[in-house]
Formats: structure tokens, C-alpha cells, sequence
């Protein structure tokens, strides 16, 4: 477990990520935004696993997904906490809400609960096209109850509307009639048991609530679980936390940031050899302004300037060609020691950690002369993996000329 010291004062976030998949590009930004808003505030950062989708989850990603935050740098301060380690949690909040009224059980076939889990697709923005709802007789207590093990819905009150305030995107108000009502628990699956596995609703307010968040800042395809979750907070007598909903990542053609236009997963970056800070210094520019035309901006300086006034509503534009920029530049200004550890991992990775102590020397005194040059060797080295490789091969079998002032080959 990664834990550091909880300040125990000051604002209070979480990151969930749910390991259905790798950490990708719009998540890391999302965990960035968290970490920065808790460190400048003197607050804490938690990070909490939403693992209770036993279908979708694969519990081998955990550990790719803690690495690739570690990469970035961003230490939590309490946590990791895992949901499916606090089932009797969600399912205590459930039978209070079913004891006040406020939830219902529901006999109706599991193909019939919508909107009980994690956001579906949008486009972001905080738009929502009105609809009509059919509620389920079981509302009204008319389905008599059968084989089939009930699950429990959230009783959602009509005639009136839900609203909250965004940092962001300012106030956002839905009338409860185009809420259907939400599922809490599922059916349970197995024998004997009486209530489900909560989804993605129940499980985060829940969490909400118990860790004592104060700022829910997360990813704009989540506005239409907000005010689900505002009537949840209500319900269970919990003061509702601000919410910062950011604005989605697109590929260049505008088009949401899919596996068709490149690498989408953190730990595919790590593996091409950029420098974390360099993409930490992209990552947090990808929606966000310090209010002036800055772009270099070393993380003490992204700490001591990050506000949540300053993220965007305009969805960012990930351009692969600005991180190379990005990566050179700090290829080019970060003194020489601070890049020296990075080289030398891509050289053991790339098998020559196993030497002889005279030959690492060696290699040693030509990582610092091609650090010296970086304007033409070194700055390419994390670059692209081809890159990276032809001139780990010009470190490792190369002497430079004395008195040079750059490696042979280099432009």
C-alpha cells in the first residue's frame, strides 16, 4: 500500500478507478486534477477501488493501475480502499433507505434495471435531451413477489426537480420525472443470500459519505449521475459535497479518445520512455489554464497555481506531438542529475544493467556526456521507442570524441 501522512484538515478527495481497464489518459488527468486541488489546499488525497462489478472487473489491472499512478507521482494519503471489502456498508444504507421508504424491492427481471451502474457514453458538457420514464409497478407495491430474488430500487420523488451547482459548468437542474428509479442492490446470485452487490450509485455515495469528501471532481460523462446522487446524499442525511466535472479528452478528430488513435493507457507512455513529470506538465494543460499563456511549468509551480476556476469547459484536444514538445523540453532544462536515473532505467531495461563494474562506469561517464549534448542525443531518447533504442546503442557502444560537442550522427 501506497500511504503517506493524512493532513487531517483542508478539502477532501478521492479517485475511484474501476479495474474493468488500464489507467488511461482521461483517468491519469482526472487523478492529476485530484491530487493537485488536494495539495494546494493543504487537503487529502484517497484513493478508492470501485471493484464491485464482479463481471467486468479483472483484479490483475489493480496493480497496473497503482503503478501507473506511482509513475506520475501521484502519492494518495490514505488508501487504496477497496468496495468490495465494504459490502455491508452499502448494503446497511440500503435496508435504512427500504426502512424509511425512500427504496423499494423490485421483482422485475435483472435486463430491466437501468441506470443502476457507472456513467454510460457522452459526449460531456452537462447537455441531457429530456425522456419519459415508465416507472415499475413495484413501486406501488402491485408485483407479487416470486422466484425471482428482488433487488432494491431507489424510491425517486416526483413532482419536483433535482439540482446542484458545478464548479465547472455552473448550475445543472433535472426534473425527477426523467430520472428513473435506480437500482441500489442487485438481485442477488447467490444461494441463500438475501440483497446483491451494490452498483455504481449506491457504492459511491456511500464511500462519499463515510470518507467525508468534500469535492467530487471527475469526468463530465458523469453529470447524469449526479443528480441521482445528490437525491441519494439527501436521502441518507449527508451533507452533498461541490462537484467539478471535467471536460472529456478527443483525439484529433474531435472524436472521443479511443484505442484508434494511439495509445490510450498510461502505462504505454511509461514503457516509450517519456519523463513522468513532462507528461504530468501536458496532462494538467489538457483542460485547464493557469491564466496565462504558460506552458513549461515544473510541478511545484502546477501545485502552487492549480484552481479548479481555472479548468475549462471545452473539451481538450490530445495532440501526441505537443507531449514530444513537452518531453523535449524537459529533456533540455531538467539538470543533468535529475534525468541521469531515467536513462540509466531505460538502459537496464533494455539489458545492460548486467555488466561489470568497470563497464557500468563506463556507461556511466557516456550517459553524462549525452546529457550534456541533449540538444541533439538526449533529447530524443524518450522520444519514440526507436529512438530511444539508436541511441542506447550509441551510449553503450560508442566512445565520444574528446573535446566534442556532439555525438556522432545526431542532428
Amino acid at each position: 500500500m501506497n500511504s503517506s501522512t493524512t493532513t487531517g484538515s483542508g478539502p477532501r478527495v478521492r479517485f475511484a478507478p474501476s479495474p474493468t481497464g488500464y489507467l488511461h489518459v482521461g483517468g491519469a488527468r482526472t487523478a492529476l486534477f485530484n491530487w493537485l486541488f488536494a495539495k494546494h489546499k493543504g487537503g487529502t488525497f484517497i484513493l478508492r477501488v470501485e471493484d464491485t462489478d464482479t463481471e467486468r472487473n479483472r483484479p490483475e489491472l489493480v496493480d497496473g493501475i497503482l503503478e501507473s499512478l506511482q509513475w506520475l507521482g501521484l502519492k494518495w494519503d490514505e488508501g487504496p480502499v477497496f468496495q468490495s471489502q465494504r459490502l455491508t456498508l452499502y448494503r446497511a444504507a440500503a435496508e435504512k433507505l427500504l426502512a424509511m421508504g425512500a427504496a423499494y424491492l423490485c421483482y422485475c427481471p435483472p435486463e430491466k434495471y437501468a441506470g443502476g451502474d457507472a456513467a454510460p457514453e457522452a459526449d460531456g458538457g452537462g447537455t441531457h435531451t429530456p425522456r419519459r420514464v415508465t416507472r415499475c409497478a413495484c413501486r406501488e407495491g402491485k408485483t407479487t413477489p416470486g422466484d425471482q430474488k428482488p433487488a432494491v430500487r431507489f424510491r425517486v420523488p416526483l413532482g419536483t426537480t433535482t439540482a446542484f451547482d458545478d464548479i465547472v459548468f455552473g448550475k445543472n437542474e433535472v426534473a425527477n420525472e426523467e430520472m428513473e428509479d435506480f437500482v441500489l442492490l442487485r438481485s442477488p446470485k447467490e444461494p441463500g443470500a438475501e440483497l446483491g452487490m451494490p452498483t455504481y450509485q449506491l457504492g459511491a455515495v456511500v464511500d462519499d459519505i463515510e470518507m467525508r469528501i468534500t469535492h467530487v471532481i471527475r469526468g463530465a460523462d458523469h453529470i447524469s449521475n449526479t443528480p441521482k446522487q445528490v437525491l441519494l446524499y439527501r436521502a441518507l442525511g449527508a451533507e452533498v459535497p461541490a462537484f467539478a466535472h471535467l471536460p472529456l479528452i478527443l483525439g484529433p478528430d474531435r472524436t472521443r479518445m479511443s484505442k484508434r488513435h494511439g495509445a490510450t493507457s498510461v502505462a504505454s507512455y511509461k514503457d516509450e520512455g517519456f519523463l513522468p513529470e513532462a507528461f504530468r506538465n501536458f496532462l494538467c494543460l489538457l483542460g485547464w489554464s493557469s491564466g496565462d499563456d504558460s506552458e513549461f511549468m515544473r510541478t511545484e509551480e502546477l501545485l502552487r497555481r492549480f484552481s479548479l476556476e481555472g479548468v475549462s469547459r471545452t473539451n481538450a484536444v490530445f495532440d501526441r506531438a505537443k507531449l514530444e514538445w513537452y518531453n523535449t523540453q524537459y529533456l533540455q532544462k531538467l539538470p543533468v542529475d535529475e534525468i541521469l536515473p531515467f536513462v540509466q532505467a531505460e538502459l537496464e531495461r533494455e539489458g545492460y544493467g548486467a555488466r561489470s563494474g568497470r563497464e557500468r562506469n563506463a556507461i556511466g561517464s557516456r550517459i553524462r556526456w549525452t546529457c550534456c549534448v541533449r540538444a541533439h542525443a538526449c533529447c530524443r531518447i524518450f522520444r519514440t521507442g526507436r529512438a530511444r533504442f539508436s541511441v542506447i546503442r550509441s551510449i553503450t557502444r560508442r566512445r565520444p570524441a574528446r573535446n566534442s560537442g556532439r555525438m556522432s550522427g545526431c542532428r
